[in-house]
């Protein structure tokens, strides 16, 4: 069984973690969700999610934003998207991590969501049949999905 750890080096006092390991979700979509949500109180951060898989609000998209399209109501950027099944994902860690807070009697409606990160991991390696007997990659990269809720608010 291997040993996770948190890309979180000091955490603060009353604070909680909760993370998704090896999600099949994409790593642009989960990058850019993570990086909409942190500083986002918790109620705040889990209705946003919710108005995402409703397909309500859209994501900002700042990095991978290559060819994408305009979205309407995007405080100061222009292109973002609905990353639904990604949104499920991360709400899912979201709503454990505020089981976890309720557990340590913390203040659910006082919490930030203090750190939020995605980052790549394994890769199933597979492959797609071609013409004269030959092969193409067709790769699957998983996910790992981190969060920290803290009554702290972020810097």
């Amino acid at each position: 069984m291997p040993h996770w750890g948190y890309s979180i080096r000091q955490l603060p006092l009353r604070s909680v973690k909760a993370s998704g390991r090896e999600l099949d979700i994409s790593p642009k979509d989960a990058r850019e969700i993570c990086r909409a949500i942190k500083g986002m109180k918790v109620t705040e951060a889990e209705s946003f999610l919710k108005d995402v898989i409703a397909m309500r609000r859209s994501v900002p998209y700042r990095r991978y934003r290559k060819k994408v399209a305009h979205k309407r109501g995007l405080q100061g950027w222009y292109a973002g998207r609905y990353p639904v099944k990604a949104a499920k994902a991360i709400l899912k860690i979201l709503q454990s991590a505020m089981a976890s807070a309720e557990e340590q009697d913390l203040d659910v409606d006082s919490l930030y969501v203090y750190h939020a990160a995605a980052y790549k991991g394994r890769v199933l390696k597979r492959y797609i049949e071609r013409a004269f007997g030959r092969t193409s990659p067709w790769n699957r990269v998983l996910v790992h999905v981190e969060l920290v809720l803290s009554e702290e608010k972020p810097r």
